[in-house]
């Protein structure tokens, strides 16, 4: 039997569909997490806001959309999102809501520079053999945003789009993403001169998230305390990782936005490791809007260089 929520869904649905009509002007545009929707927001500039589908303080691995939410996306004419990798309640809400939404997922775009999950990789403790963890090795890691080169490629896409849309208004989404490219660089060239300091000393995070960041700046992340998006760490895992820092092999563990601080606490308790500000990968505790994406990079650049510096 269909649940309640799920009821609402499916019949609010059905009446946005119904009060669809054919598409014209600028179009409606959803968006799965905040950074996209700051990339999306640059190039549609005054024209036109995205609907972000993961609101403040939301996991975007896991989020229970609203009806109000369920009809955008129903009623949208272009949804761009990183892919089912990351929110696999996006990739069923699109193929039950029944729109006419071109579906657009930014990792899988040619060009996209992509990483895999690989256990051990650069993480001492993971060759301890726990297995806590979410992700198979050589699955595909969805955080691929936190690559500036990611995210220039994707501006000249999403303007692409938007343009194959709305024909009137193509050279503006094309000039538009073409200053946001240069945002991007700028905000990218400032967190590379943040970052200067912290070189190849070691550090922790709580989840794997950080290695396209780690990757594009030349971090070295010793490991994480989590394995996975979805995975709390046991017993085994945390022994490990404690090891890892009596050691002496991080200078720095950072914990994560919305995720309880006591897990940092707990392994880094009786050690000399610095502690760091929460990192937000997914930006769902900034302010959104088009400035976003730029203060996600340079706020997490600062936030490492402030601890590892």
């Amino acid at each position: 039997m269909t649940s309640s929520p799920l009821r609402g869904l499916v019949a609010a649905v059905a009446l946005a569909l119904m009060g669809t009509s054919s598409f014209a002007g600028v179009p409606r545009v959803v968006t799965d997490i905040p950074p996209v929707g700051s990339l999306v927001a640059q190039v549609m500039g005054d024209l036109g806001r995205p609907e972000v589908l993961t609101g403040k303080g939301a996991d975007p691995h896991d989020l229970q959309l609203r009806p109000s939410q369920a009809v955008a996306l129903a009623q949208a004419d272009l949804v761009f999102w990183i892919g089912p990798e990351l929110t696999p309640w996006l990739a069923r809400a699109l193929q039950g809501a029944g729109g006419r939404a071109k579906s657009v997922s930014l990792l899988h775009l040619p060009g996209t520079k992509t990483l895999d999950y690989s256990a051990g990789q650069g993480d001492p403790a993971a060759a301890a053999g726990d297995h806590d963890h979410a992700h198979d090795e050589g699955a595909l890691n969805p955080h691929a945003w936190l690559d500036p080169d990611n995210a220039r490629l994707w501006l000249k896409a999403i303007a692409a789009d938007l343009a194959q849309a709305d024909p009137a208004h193509a050279a503006q989404y094309r000039a538009n993403a073409k200053e946001a490219e240069a945002r991007v660089a700028q905000a990218d060239a400032r967190a590379r001169q943040i970052l200067a300091p912290v070189g190849t000393r070691p550090i922790i995070v709580y989840h794997d998230a950080l290695g396209y960041f780690a990757r594009h700046y030349g971090l070295h992340l010793a490991g994480s305390i989590a394995l996975g998006d979805a995975a709390t760490p046991g017993a085994r895992r945390l022994a490990d990782i404690r090891g890892l820092l009596a050691k002496g092999d991080a200078v720095c563990v950072f914990p994560e936005a919305g995720v309880d601080p006591r897990l940092v606490q707990t392994v880094t308790q009786g050690t000399k490791v610095k502690i760091g500000a929460p990192l937000d990968p997914p930006g769902t505790m900034l302010a959104p809007g088009p400035k976003l994406y730029e203060r996600l990079i340079e706020g997490m650049a600062r936030k490492i260089a402030d601890c590892a510096g």
